[in-house]
């Protein structure tokens, strides 16, 4: 059997991959989310130098801190592995813009199916006592704007993670479906603590979304769905 300093460089590829996805998976767990934010004190010494606005709305910063980290652990520093570890160009995992159009058609289909699932969902008590995650986002203003952005950004990570550096990273070595299977695990189990059935349509997103990113060689239009 192979250790990992004389396995093929494909092997190796997964090895650096997993690794990297198991490790910025468990820090973003503990220092990436809201709750650090406001428990590390994080919160106190922002706030006392933001103030403005802001101050009326205490809380609001941890989900743009939320949008940061997400951004820096998953985008920035998958990035950093892609071309400094692996020695792969961003775009090889999916990191690119450039002829993902002409694959539009699916997502808006997907799209369209969506909305009156999400409306239907909108009205399950599960749902309603779970998002949103900061509840006074509804008085609208800078409020809104800060705790949108900072949820739009954890989209951004979540798709450029999952189906961006995890899914690219598998699929050459071990298949379009194998390598979609092993993505959607995690991407599944970060949805554990949310209502039941998000928890299960997250499976069946992740195989759709996978399978479309590959199909268009780019996560990059799933960030918009």
């Amino acid at each position: 059997m192979a250790t990992v300093t004389e396995a093929r460089p494909d092997a190796r590829r997964v090895v650096v991959v997993l690794t990297a996805a198991v490790l910025l998976l468990t820090v973003f767990y503990y220092f990436g989310r809201p709750g650090f934010y406001g428990s590390s004190g994080l919160s106190n010494w922002f706030e006392a130098r933001i103030g403005g606005r802001l101050a009326e709305y205490p809380g609001v910063l941890a989900y743009a801190y939320w949008g940061f980290t997400s951004v820096v652990m998953r985008v920035l520093v998958p990035l950093a592995v892609i071309v400094w570890v692996i020695g792969a160009r961003p775009g090889d995992f999916g990191f690119r813009v450039r002829g993902t159009l002409r694959h539009a058609w699916p997502y808006l289909a997907a799209y369209l199916v969506m909305v009156p699932v999400l409306v239907w969902a909108s009205s399950l008590d599960s749902f309603e006592s779970y998002y949103p995650f900061y509840r006074r986002a509804a008085d609208g203003g800078v409020a809104f704007w800060v705790y949108e952005g900072g949820y739009a950004l954890q989209f951004l990570g979540v798709e450029a993670f999952f189906r961006g550096f995890l899914l690219f990273g598998l699929a050459p070595v071990l298949g379009r479906w194998p390598a979609i299977a092993v993505m959607v695990v995690p991407y599944t189990m970060i949805h554990f603590g949310k209502p039941m059935p998000e928890a299960f349509a997250a499976i069946v997103a992740g195989f759709f979304l996978g399978w479309l990113a590959l199909r268009s060689r780019s996560f990059v239009p799933g960030v918009f769905l």
